[in-house]
């Protein structure tokens, strides 16, 4: 029987890749978004699967709209990526940020325990949500302690998961994501800023590039196969939660360098810091342990961050 998905959240970098990934092993795919006759669906058109995917209007935080579309299509399984996905912005739109990423997981878990099919749900979690460890890699049993709205709201959505999980006996999981990236990245994300203005130097731009604190130590992986990771999650026996991340931690410093390195040029020249970039409560390392995907998944990271960069760099330079 040919499995069918409905990926909540298919437009941004993470929905395009699954889809991608999902099509490829022979899944009938639908997609969500908030008003999906006025979406462009860019990533998924980029990625040569536009086509390939039925795409559904939904607005998560409303009850009655995830009810209606769950019927409809009917899924094996489910992937929520959806909800506003940029910690620097919850700052700004906090009510936003905890009613899209909570209100929509909790919508999801009710209308699934209401119907009484046996989906599989898949929720995007975050390792923002254990806040800053003092540089010790983070697992499994790492507690929570988030410092942003985001990272809230996505602390929230971890914990309702895993009470349906026990209360309900659903097939429900969150996976821990640590930084993955890729060349889908908006430039608000501060890799894809880096990237796009260190090439338009390179290629004559007398423009500066401005950062915050580049002391910050990030673990960043590749997004493409960050999603085979949460597939996997969706066929074991049982449902648990894994982090996902490569185990190596880099500054964002060693990402400037590194970036403008490639392109032959000295990044001191051209890199300013502005202190209006800084988060009112910063993380300053990052570390994710990979261990259990790797022991339970057969999951693990080949791309490093210098990987990263070098496929975010040669798509840019393709760009028209």
């Amino acid at each position: 029987m040919i499995k069918r998905a409905l990926i909540c959240g298919i437009s941004g970098q993470d929905g395009g890749f699954l889809a991608r990934l999902l099509l490829d092993k022979g899944y009938e795919v639908h997609g969500t978004a908030r008003d999906a006759q006025m979406a462009t669906f860019h990533n998924l058109a980029r990625l040569g699967a536009r086509e390939r995917v039925t795409c559904h209007s939904m607005a998560l935080n409303d009850f009655r709209s995830v009810l209606q579309v769950l019927v409809k299509v009917n899924p094996d399984e489910i992937y929520n990526l959806a909800g506003q996905s940029s910690v620097g912005l919850s700052f700004e739109q906090p009510v936003e940020t905890l009613e899209s990423i909570s209100v929509g997981t909790l919508n999801l878990l009710e209308v699934i325990r209401f119907i009484q099919k046996p989906i599989r749900l898949y929720n995007a979690g975050s390792s923002e949500c254990f806040g800053d460890t003092g540089g010790a890699p983070a697992d499994e049993s790492t507690p929570f302690r988030p410092r942003s709205p985001y990272a809230v709201a996505k602390a929230t959505a971890h914990w309702q998961v895993a009470n349906y999980r026990e209360a309900y006996n659903l097939f429900a999981c969150t996976g821990i994501l640590f930084n993955h990236e890729s060349p889908l990245r908006p430039e608000r994300f501060v890799t894809r800023k880096i990237i796009a203005s260190a090439c338009r130097i390179a290629q004559g731009s007398r423009e500066k590039l401005q950062l915050g604190a580049i002391s910050i130590a990030r673990d960043w992986g590749l997004a493409a196969e960050y999603v085979d990771a949460m597939w996997r999650m969706l066929q074991r026996e049982s449902a648990e939660d894994y982090v996902i991340a490569t185990g190596e931690t880099n500054t964002l410093e060693s990402f400037v360098a590194h970036t403008f390195a490639v392109l032959g040029l000295s990044w001191e020249e051209y890199v300013t810091t502005d202190p209006s970039f800084l988060r009112p409560s910063e993380i300053m390392i990052s570390r994710g342990n990979p261990g259990k995907a790797h022991r339970e998944l057969g999951w693990q990271a080949v791309c490093r961050m210098k990987d990263v960069i070098e496929v975010m760099i040669q798509a840019q330079q393709e760009m028209p």
